[in-house]
């Protein structure tokens, strides 16, 4: 029991010694650089040497749209490029729809067309030719013999008269004054054709007409059913409203 008592009491007190120690330690602090006169500072080392670059890393995501930028200045106007070689032409087009039909534009009417029913009765008065082919605007009247103007302008006159049985001289007249004169001298046994044409300038209101002047002897206009003796005249253009 004494020996057991002992050895305890031994590794008792070791066990003791040995934590005292330790916490000493613990408290030592090492001396400052310098506080010891023989400490000595080494001598610095030499920098490292580069090391050797990494490889590139991988593309990141493309970032969020930035905002829209400010216009720039115009640029310098370019030179006139070269006239280029003319193409090839194309096939011709598909033929459009018709239009629709337009305002009809006013057209200016005036003649006539017209012939004896017999011999003339009388000298130096209109002839009256009653055998209507055409006065759709009536601007021939019948009871008188005369052509009357309404539509200003230039008109064209003229006259187959058949001859017979006596000589014929007629004139055509405007405005109460002789502008044509035609003289067919009657050959015996034989009908003959006596003719005349003009142009005339009418002012609306006034007339033309054509009568057998002179004496009885001198009117050998003749017309039955199978000769005729005719009067005509229409506009060529009328006069134009300088306004």
């Amino acid at each position: 029991m004494r020996l057991s008592s002992k050895v305890l009491l031994c590794l008792l007190l070791l066990v003791k010694l040995w934590y005292t120690g330790t916490t000493a330690d613990e408290d030592i602090q090492p001396p400052p650089k310098g506080s010891c006169a023989n400490w000595m500072g080494g001598i610095p080392g030499h920098p490292g040497h580069n090391g050797v670059p990494g490889r590139d890393g991988k593309d990141g995501r493309d970032g969020p749209k930035g905002e829209k930028g400010e216009p720039g200045d115009p640029g310098l106007k370019g030179d006139n490029g070269n006239d280029g070689a003319e193409g090839v032409h194309g096939l011709p087009g598909i033929s459009g729809m018709k239009g629709e039909k337009g305002d009809a534009a006013f057209i200016y009417r005036s003649a006539f067309s017209v012939g004896l029913t017999g011999r003339t009765p009388y000298s130096n008065v209109p002839i009256k030719f009653t055998k209507i082919f055409y006065n759709e605007q009536n601007h021939y009247d019948e009871t008188t013999g005369k052509f009357r103007c309404i539509i200003p302008g230039m008109y064209y006159f003229g006259y187959h008269l058949t001859v017979y049985l006596a000589d014929v001289k007629v004139s055509l007249y405007k405005k109460d004054k002789a502008v044509l004169f035609t003289y067919d001298q009657f050959q015996r046994n034989n009908v003959d054709q006596a003719s005349g044409s003009v142009l005339l300038h009418l002012e609306a209101g006034e007339e033309v007409w054509l009568q057998v002047y002179g004496e009885k002897e001198n009117n050998g206009v003749y017309a039955d059913n199978i000769n005729d003796s005719t009067f005509m005249g229409f506009l060529l253009y009328p006069d134009m409203d300088p306004h």
